[in-house]
C-alpha cells in the first residue's frame, strides 16, 4: 500500500505543470528515442575514473540531494546517474516550451525525470517545484549556468531551493581526456567514445557551521576547482 502511495505521488510530480506544457508525439518521438538509445550505447563505452572517497560522494544517499554539474557536461550526467545514483530517483527541471518537450521526452528515455515548469533564472515557478521534489524524498539534479548562460556563473536563485529544503549539494566535477567541443553558448563537451572521464565531487551543506549562507560565488568556486577545463 505504502508503494503504491508513492508511486502515484511521484506520478503526480512529474504531471503538475502549468497547461499550456508542449510535449513530443509520433516520429519526433521515435527520433528521440532513437538518439537516447545511441547516447546509452555510447555511456557504456566511456571509461568513468573516481578514487574511493569520490565514489562514495558521487554515491551518497544519506538524504536527498541537488546534483550540481556545469551544463556543458551534461552529456555524461545519465550514465552519472545510473552508475552512482542507484538508490534515488533524479528530477531535473526542463521548460514547458516547445524547447522544452524535446529535452523532457529525452530524459524520460534516459531515466531522469522532468519537472516541467519556467526554468529560466530559477524563477518561484521553478522552486516551488523542486522545493516539493525534494521534500518528497527525492534528488534534483541542477545545471546552475543553464539553460542560456553565461557559461560558469551560478545563478543565485539555484541556492534557494537547498536553503529551503535544508539540503546539501553534490557537486558534480568532470575532466574529459579526449572530447569535441561544440560552438554552443557553453562549449559543450562530447566525450570520444571509449575515452576516460574523471569524476571529482564536493559536498556542500546548505548553510556554513554557523549557520551563514552559502554564497554563488562559493559554489562556483568549488565546481571551478573540480570541473578543469581541456583547453
Amino acid at each position: 500500500m505504502a508503494a503504491g502511495r508513492r508511486l502515484a505521488h511521484n506520478r503526480g510530480l512529474q504531471n503538475e505543470a502549468p497547461a499550456s506544457v508542449n510535449e513530443v508525439h509520433g516520429a519526433k518521438r521515435a527520433l528521440l528515442w532513437l538518439l537516447a538509445a545511441l547516447l546509452r550505447v555510447w555511456g557504456r563505452t566511456l571509461r568513468f575514473e573516481a578514487d574511493a572517497v569520490t565514489h562514495a560522494q558521487l554515491a551518497y544517499a544519506d538524504e536527498p540531494a541537488a546534483l550540481v554539474i556545469w551544463h556543458n557536461r551534461l552529456f555524461v550526467s545519465a550514465e552519472y546517474f545510473r552508475r552512482y545514483r542507484t538508490k534515488r530517483s533524479v528530477y531535473a527541471l526542463v521548460s514547458a516550451s516547445k524547447d522544452g518537450a524535446w529535452l523532457a521526452a529525452f530524459y524520460r528515455m534516459i531515466g531522469l525525470i522532468p519537472v516541467r515548469g519556467s526554468s529560466s533564472n530559477f524563477g518561484r515557478e521553478a522552486g516551488k517545484a523542486l522545493i516539493e521534489v525534494m521534500r518528497a524524498g527525492h534528488d534534483i539534479g541542477i545545471t546552475p549556468d543553464g539553460p542560456r548562460g553565461p557559461m560558469y556563473v551560478v545563478e543565485p536563485g539555484v541556492l534557494v531551493v537547498t536553503r529551503r529544503t535544508n539540503a546539501p549539494m553534490v557537486l558534480v566535477g568532470v575532466e574529459f581526456t579526449r572530447a569535441w567541443r561544440l560552438k554552443s553558448w557553453d562549449r559543450f563537451y562530447i566525450p570520444w567514445p571509449f575515452s576516460r572521464v574523471i569524476l571529482r565531487c564536493a559536498v556542500l551543506p546548505a548553510k556554513k557551521a554557523d549557520g551563514e549562507k552559502l554564497s554563488a560565488d562559493e559554489v562556483r568556486a568549488a565546481l571551478m576547482a573540480i570541473s578543469p577545463d581541456s583547453d
